[in-house]
């Protein structure tokens, strides 16, 4: 299982998430090229260890565990996987 980012992040891209993880799966950071292109932040579902210590660091409450990410942002867990499978 993983964590997903979903559509309350678009435009919002606070990076508290980023600070917090322990294995460095959420990007782009604002340190990378595609940080100012994208307009949200990603989990490498691959690299996610479910910790969990991103989910109460979003102040927008984006991040939810895969299977409870609401129906209505359900796309959001392909978009997260296939945004680093196209890295």
């Amino acid at each position: 299982m993983t964590y997903v980012i979903a559509e309350p992040c678009v435009g919002t891209k606070d990076t508290a998430c980023v600070a917090v993880c322990p294995v460095e799966c959420i990007h782009p950071t604002k340190d990378e090229p595609d940080f100012e292109k994208e307009e949200m932040l990603y989990i490498d579902p691959e690299t996610c260890i479910d910790c969990g210590a991103c989910e109460p660091e979003c102040p927008v409450e984006a991040i939810f565990e895969e299977d409870y990410v609401p129906d209505q942002w359900a796309k959001f867990t392909q978009i997260n996987a296939d945004w680093f499978q196209n890295r």
